[in-house]
């Protein structure tokens, strides 16, 4: 497990930072802060709400199984959480049963009447939810394509490529869950970086909880540089309890996303180990980018 294979979520520190040990939080959060930005990547900030038709908000959201930090298996509450966040389009991890039929876990129809929000079909099973634990819930729009892939490494793990046709415009959404181990997230988002070349040319949404803290070159995403530019490292959204590391990544190509946010409500902080991760995305400003750039290529090709 990542808990343990990081020090500084020691048990035994952290049922020491649990006793109000407020300078000891202080003083940890900074270090790592400090750590995760030494990359010295941009972090969109602002407000995350829809402004228009032209922009969207999505999350991101590993509910642990639906099992809190409390220890309690509670679907409801994971549900009540997505509610508040009022998102356009959410991905969830670990939505399945790990081992077995990989029986979705959520009761979708009530999820669908509280919230506006819909399944999108990926599993492969008639009463799972996603594919390798990896969920989509959509307000509006239709899907054009889905790819489900099997990512390379010592466990199994999987993401979604989905195109999207929204009220905003199109949209290729990559839901992902990473390994545990930087080898194998590094043959992962190599399968993800070939895999979202495939198919017509639209901007392209990277989310899911990618296991990974460390900036600059140490860290197993730095190849989704040139695709995607500087990444940020400042969203901490795990434990949810005593957030201090960005596991929980919302990246896009230029443009696209325009402000981001960790849902850290105080029925988060219990519902799963991890803290959902919102953003606002322009879909009309990404394709302006794209079309721009496609532009400077054509030109520097004449001129040379």
């Amino acid at each position: 497990m990542i808990k343990s294979r990081l020090a500084f979520l020691d048990p035994v520190l952290l049922a020491r930072l649990r006793k109000n040990s407020n300078s000891i939080k202080a003083r940890l959060r900074s270090r790592l802060q400090a750590m995760q930005t030494a990359d010295a990547a941009t972090s969109p900030v602002g407000n995350v709400k829809a402004n228009g038709d032209h922009e969207l908000v999505v999350a991101s959201y590993n509910i642990h199984k639906c099992v809190g930090t409390d220890g309690r298996f509670e679907p409801a509450r994971i549900a009540a959480v997505i509610a508040e966040m009022d998102a356009d389009v959410v991905a969830i991890q670990e939505a399945d049963r790990r081992f077995g039929r990989r029986q979705g876990l959520l009761d979708i129809e009530a999820l669908r009447r509280e919230t506006g929000l819909s399944l999108i079909p990926t599993s492969e099973k008639a009463d799972g939810h996603g594919w390798h634990g990896n969920a989509l819930l959509l307000r509006k729009g239709t899907v054009s394509d889905i790819r489900r892939l099997a990512l390379p490494g010592a466990e199994p793990r999987g993401a979604l490529v989905v195109d999207l046709d929204l009220p905003a415009g199109p949209l290729r959404l990559v839901a992902a869950h990473l390994g545990l181990l930087r080898r194998s997230r590094r043959w992962q988002v190599r399968s993800i970086l070939d895999a979202i070349e495939h198919g017509p040319r639209m901007p392209i949404l990277l989310v899911g909880d990618f296991n990974e803290w460390r900036p600059g070159r140490k860290s197993s995403l730095h190849e989704l540089r040139p695709v995607f530019g500087p990444l940020s490292h400042s969203h901490f959204s795990f434990p949810s309890y005593f957030p201090v590391v960005a596991l929980d990544r919302v990246i896009g190509t230029p443009g696209l996303v325009t402000a981001m946010e960790v849902h850290a409500s105080k029925l988060a902080q219990v519902a799963s180990d991890h803290l959902p991760l919102k953003a606002t995305i322009d879909i009309p400003a990404a394709v302006r980018e794209m079309r721009g750039h496609e532009d400077e290529l054509v030109l520097s090709e004449v001129g040379a």
